[in-house]
């Protein structure tokens, strides 16, 4: 990573364990600050895991344990005196499949904000439109905020829940195959938001489509059998990637 970058999440020697079954080897990275970072790799290499790791996703999940640091801002999110319901608010995620809560429009951008402090009710309108606003929903979505979310288009339910998850105003946007589900023209929409969202956020993007990897993210990290391979600047890893395995992956001889 370019000495100039200011780092927002950093593992050091971060290992995870599924019960007895070790899924991650002792990773090492830096996540810069207000970049897309990109991570690829083939079906259970342990890239979601590591994803989940970062806002502690991975605790709902009986019998798992880590080793290691997992550092953000300069604090392990592992340690004791960290209040894991305050960091997934500053550490929002999106996830592979819309889940829009079964409420309105209005409602859904709304839930989070009011279950931890009271705001009125223009304070609420004004989140409301700036979150759809910065999610490309507004338009598309203002003429009928009080109706269901279940009857959007997949591709509009996928920006709600951004939308959702940036009405809380979190430092770090995690997305875990947010386009997987979606058709070209949703996910183009998406790559559009993604793009315009790194000025505010630090975002960290899971992804099966290594073209995608290479249109919106500024760094990418390889993942194979639950260990980093390689972490460089996109560019870098499409063009002249440093490991055999790397460039093997890249070039579709495995995967």
């Amino acid at each position: 990573m370019a000495k100039d970058l200011q780092t927002k999440i950093a593992a050091h020697d971060f290992n995870f364990f599924y019960g007895q079954k070790q899924a991650l080897f002792d990773i090492n990275l830096s996540i810069p600050e207000r970049k897309v970072t990109a991570f690829i790799g083939p079906s259970g290499c342990g890239k979601s895991t590591f994803l989940r790791s970062i806002n502690r996703m991975n605790d709902l999940i009986e019998g798992t344990r880590i080793d290691g640091n997992m550092i953000v801002d300069g604090v392990n999110v592992y340690d004791k005196e960290v209040d894991v319901v305050t960091l997934r608010r500053r550490i929002g995620m999106v996830f592979q499949k819309s889940i829009p809560f079964p409420k309105s429009i209005y409602e859904n951008i709304t839930y989070g904000l009011t279950l931890n402090e009271s705001r009125t009710k223009a304070e609420l309108d004004e989140i409301v439109e700036s979150s759809l606003r910065r999610s490309a929903l507004w338009d598309e979505v203002k003429d009928r905020l009080n109706h269901s979310a279940l009857g959007m288009s997949g591709g509009q339910q996928q920006r709600l829940c951004i939308a959702r998850a940036i009405a809380i105003n979190p430092e770090i946007l995690l997305m875990d195959e947010p386009c997987s589900a979606l058709d070209p023209i949703s996910t183009a929409k998406v790559e559009e938001l993604i793009e315009e969202l790194k000025d505010t956020y630090t975002i960290v993007l899971v992804t099966h489509n290594m073209q995608q990897a290479g249109r919106v993210s500024d760094y990418t990290g390889f993942f194979l059998m639950g260990s980093l391979i390689e972490f460089d600047r996109t560019r870098t890893i499409f063009t002249s990637p440093s490991k055999k395995e790397t460039e093997d992956y890249i070039t579709g001889r495995f995967g």
